[in-house]
Order: C-alpha cells, then structure tokens, then sequence
C-alpha cells in the first residue's frame, strides 16, 4: 500500500517536460473563458420519419465554426433543411443531393472566405453566391435524382449577417420573446390562393392541395430562388423545420417549447416529439441555432 501511495504522488509530480491529459477541475476553469464560451451561436437538429410514412425523404445539414484567438473571427455557419415530394420517385435522393450540392459550393465560395488571413468585406456578395448556390444545386438535382425534387430552406451565418435562401415549402423562423417571424414565403399553390385573397388562411389549412408547389428543386431548369439579408440577432432563434413540424404543431406551441427547452437540441428533441405526438403525418426535420445576447 505504501508503494500505491507513493507511485500515485510521484504521478502527480511531472516532470516540466511532461503534460497530463487528466480533466481539468471546473473550480480551476477561469470564469472568464466560460463567458467567452457562451458568446458563440449554439446549435440544435433533430428529424424523425413520422407516424405514418415508411421512408424518410428529409435531408438537413448543419455546420458551424467559432474562434477565440488574439485574432477573433466572427462566428459562421451554414445550415439547411430540405423535403423530398413525396410524389416523386427519388424524393429522398432529392434531398439528398440538394444539401451536399449545396455544402459544397458554399464552403468553397463563402466559408473559406471567412476563414481567409486577410478578409474583405464581401456580404453584398454572400447573397449572390447563396443564389447561385442554390441554382447549381437544382442542377445537381435534375441530374443525380432524375424524377425528384425536393425542397430547400437555407441559412448561412456571415460575420453581422444571416443570408437565408429559400425554395418550397419548408420554412425559416426568427423566434424571440415577442414571437415567432417567418422569413420565408412558402411556393405553393394554396399560399398564392391565400396572397390573392381567394381563400382565407383557415380554409389554406384544409385545403385539398395545400401541399402542392409550384416552385421545387427538380422540377424545372428555371427555379425562383428567393433570397434576403437579416442582420445577426441577439438572445434569440433561428428555427429551419420541413412542413412536418410547421403543418401540424402551432406558431405558439413552437414558441413555448422552444421557451421551456434548456438549449437547442433539447428544443429541437421536443418539436419533434410534439409532431409526432399530433399525429406525425409526414417526416419531421428541425434544425435551430441559438444567438446569444
């Protein structure tokens, strides 16, 4: 026993050329780098097939970075949520495909611009490369998922701006104490009926064809991409989400669970759960990023 007790304190004396690995003790964490730690954005995603479908055709895509360095960079991120119409073959491909495309040329023409030594102001240009992002994506689609098509809701996180680009149905959210704003304008049929003033918003809800669009990746060679620019907020949300969630739990039972929840993944965990607790009809995808204040 004596021979124990001297090993384990000789251990614990490294020599100075010498690192342990051991945990740090959190009453030994400066308290100043744990406030450090809560000013970056968090997130939170979740996705469930539903209660009545047999296949998953949602595809969704979360990326964020931070730094703490003598040279901060401002937090940045790109995350999508898409739907794969469940009328078509390749549905879930379509999804699929569209995320990837996605990732992959705005990882190439903004993030690493972010990460670039010596950056230049370039947010009048993230909206362009959104766009054109998302044609090349349709692109992708039309020739890797021939037959789908797909919807696409995407948030990149540039610096002080947030560049939201939007094709469908499913939908982007900026959630705060005084509510929830939707900052996408769904392309379907039954929403211009709605923008018309042909039918009212309560009839849109049981409409025979609310769940039909005229604008998806796959469809045409010539989408509507919608795009616009929101300046990074404070103590609040972004909440992307397909028409699983939105379709079937209300704007203020989305709010007050995103309220009640600890973070944002317990959030996104309880949306689903809340879907899929109404009836789960169709797959369920949430994707939520919290910005502190």
């Amino acid at each position: 026993m004596d021979f124990l007790r001297r090993l384990v304190g000789r251990a614990q004396r490294l020599p100075p050329d010498q690192a342990s690995t051991a945990p740090l003790d959190p009453r030994k964490i400066p308290g100043g780098l744990i406030e450090e730690l809560r000013k970056h954005v968090t997130t939170g995603a979740a996705q469930s097939i539903g209660k009545e479908r047999q296949k998953n055709d949602d595809a969704l895509l979360v990326f964020s970075g931070s730094s703490e360095s003598i040279e901060r960079l401002p937090d940045f991120g790109l995350y999508c949520v898409a739907d794969g119409l469940g009328g078509y073959e390749h549905g879930a491909t379509a999804s699929a495909v569209a995320v990837r495309s996605l990732a992959r040329s705005l990882t190439q023409g903004a993030i690493l611009d972010l990460l670039a030594t010596e950056q230049e102001d370039e947010n009048d240009a993230f909206e362009e490369l959104v766009t054109h992002a998302i044609q090349q994506a349709n692109r992708d689609v039309r020739a890797k998922a021939e037959g789908g098509a797909t919807t696409l809701t995407t948030a990149l996180l540039a610096g002080s701006q947030i560049i939201i680009g939007h094709v469908g149905d499913s939908r982007a959210y900026l959630v705060n104490n005084a509510g929830m704003e939707q900052l996408t304008r769904d392309h379907s049929l039954v929403h211009q009926l709605v923008e018309t003033g042909t039918i009212t918003e309560e009839e849109a809800e049981s409409h025979p064809q609310r769940n039909v669009l005229w604008n998806a990746m796959g469809k045409s060679i010539d989408i509507k991409v919608d795009t616009h620019l929101i300046d990074k907020p404070e103590e609040a949300y972004l909440l992307l989400c397909t028409d699983g969630l939105w379709g079937v739990v209300t704007d203020e039972e989305i709010h007050a669970i995103i309220y009640e929840a600890l973070n944002p993944q317990m959030a996104c965990d309880a949306l689903i759960t809340a879907a899929n607790a109404g009836g789960g009809p169709d797959n369920v995808t949430v994707v939520m990023v919290h910005f502190p204040d």
